[in-house]
């Protein structure tokens, strides 16, 4: 038995997928974002959330920076699922023609969006890693969002590299368009 799948049934699929993934990582956001206010303004054992309840009772600058850096690394991601579901439900995306600008401009803001979510990641890791060396009780990194600094950056490289694909391909298709 065959399963045959459309390209518009995939693309459909594809787009709830990335719906619910973008659902999913606003309410992760705004969980932290909550519960990093919370913690400054009503309740300090709050910090126990994530536990770096040690990091908030040595210093509760040092928690905030932490928070602030988790804050913006799940609302990058947030955006950028967003700005991929956005692509899809405007049909920005033809079948037919895939080499466009439009194609090609939203596969660079995704590598951008990529590195400076790398950047992000790499730096709150690294400010992390800093803090363990004053001898600060500090959960393990991979149980925190910050993790994955590499994959992000390698994934904005290659859709930087296929976004020039794309662009030598609108170049070709311009060039044919003009010989006929």
């Amino acid at each position: 038995m065959e399963i045959k799948i459309s390209t518009t049934q995939l693309l459909q699929i594809l787009y709830y997928v990335a719906f619910i993934i973008f659902i999913s990582i606003c309410i992760e956001s705004g969980i932290y974002i909550f519960n990093g206010i919370y913690t400054f303004t009503i309740n300090s054992y709050n910090a126990n959330f994530l536990n770096l309840k040690d990091l908030y009772l040595f210093d509760p600058g040092h928690y905030g920076a932490i928070m602030l850096f988790i804050c913006i690394v799940t609302t990058l991601k947030a955006v950028l699922f967003y700005v991929i579901v956005k692509f899809i439900h405007d049909k920005n995306l033809d079948i037919y023609q895939p080499f466009n600008t439009k194609m090609y401009r939203f596969l660079l803001f995704l590598s951008g969006f990529s590195v400076i979510i790398a950047f992000f990641s790499h730096y709150g890791i690294s400010y992390l890693e800093w803090l363990q060396k004053k001898s600060i009780q500090l959960p393990d990194f991979n149980t925190l969002p910050l993790g994955g600094a590499d994959v992000w950056f390698f994934m904005g490289i290659i859709l930087y590299v296929i976004a020039q694909i794309f662009k030598r391909g609108i170049e070709i298709q311009s060039e044919n368009e003009l010989t006929i």
